[in-house]
C-alpha cells in the first residue's frame, strides 16, 4: 500500500528461499524438525571431500523435499585451500518459468561472536 516494503517476485524469491532453507538447521524451524541442513554446524570440522560430498547430497536431498518449484538441481560444495571458507553452488531450473537455468554462489564463512 504505502510502498515501504519491496515485495520479491519469481526469480529472486525463489532464490531467497533456496538460501534460507540451505543456511537454516536442522531442528531450528518449530513444527518440521526436519527441515535444515548441517552447514552451519559443519564449518569448524576438517575440510575432507567425505564431508563436502555428504553436504553436497544432504542440501540436493533438501531440495528436492521442501523447493517444488525448482527442478534438475545441482549442488556442488567445495573448500578453498587454507580457508575455513565453504563454497556452495546450486543451479537449477523455475518450474514453469522460461526462465534460462538459475545458479545461486555463496560463502560461508565460521564467524566468532
Amino acid at each position: 500500500m504505502t510502498g515501504d516494503v519491496l515485495a520479491i517476485t519469481n526469480e529472486d524469491a525463489i532464490k531467497k528461499s533456496v538460501i534460507n532453507l540451505v543456511r537454516t538447521r536442522t531442528g531450528e524451524r518449530f513444527y518440521n524438525r526436519l527441515l535444515g541442513t548441517k552447514v552451519n554446524n559443519s564449518m569448524f570440522e576438517l575440510q575432507t571431500p567425505e564431508l563436502a560430498s555428504s553436504l553436497q547430497v544432504e542440501i540436493d536431498n533438501l531440495l528436492k523435499n521442501y523447493e517444488p518449484r525448482i527442478a534438475r538441481s545441482s549442488v556442488l560444495v567445495t573448500y578453498p585451500n587454507d580457508s575455513n571458507d565453504l563454497n556452495v553452488r546450486i543451479s537449477y531450473d523455475i518450474v514453469g518459468l522460461p526462465t534460462p537455468r538459475q545458479s545461486i554462489d555463496f560463502i560461508l564463512q565460521p564467524t566468532r561472536v
